[in-house]
């Protein structure tokens, strides 16, 4: 499978070296080249320095042949335009991104995009602690 990434975050950089070595073909893209120093070393997939809303960094990871895009910068809004543009102009049907907001992220699933809410999720987990201990 041809994964385009953006944002080597923690996260970012943990799905894409575990994607290699799945032997999947992973592209990463991330405005600030010093991150790319958090992937494996065995990490042999390609790195863009970029921002993930200019077309061109897109095309040089490769979404023209993508079959999948995972937004995981630090901010939502670059996240969802990056989502907007590969699902409208580059046609990828799978695609996740990471949201914060919680109320944003509820606003991004009724766009049917498909996200991850570390605020919620952590929120939840709380949740569940605290009922099993009472």
């Amino acid at each position: 499978m041809k994964v385009v990434i953006l944002g080597c975050s923690r996260v970012g950089a943990l799905v894409a070296s575990q994607l290699v070595s799945k032997g999947d073909e992973v592209s990463v893209i991330d405005q600030d080249p010093g991150s790319f120093k958090r992937l494996d070393k065995e990490f042999t997939g390609k790195t863009i320095s970029g921002i993930g809303i200019d077309e061109e960094a897109l095309i040089k990871a490769g979404i023209e042949q993508a079959d999948a895009f995972i937004a995981v910068t630090n901010d939502d809004n670059t996240n969802l335009m990056a989502v907007q543009l590969v699902r409208e102009k580059y046609k990828i049907s799978r695609i996740l991104l990471r949201v914060y907001g919680s109320k944003r992220a509820q606003t991004f699933k009724e766009l049917g995009l498909n996200i991850i809410c570390p605020t919620i999720d952590s929120a939840k987990k709380i949740e569940e602690f605290l009922s099993d201990k009472a």
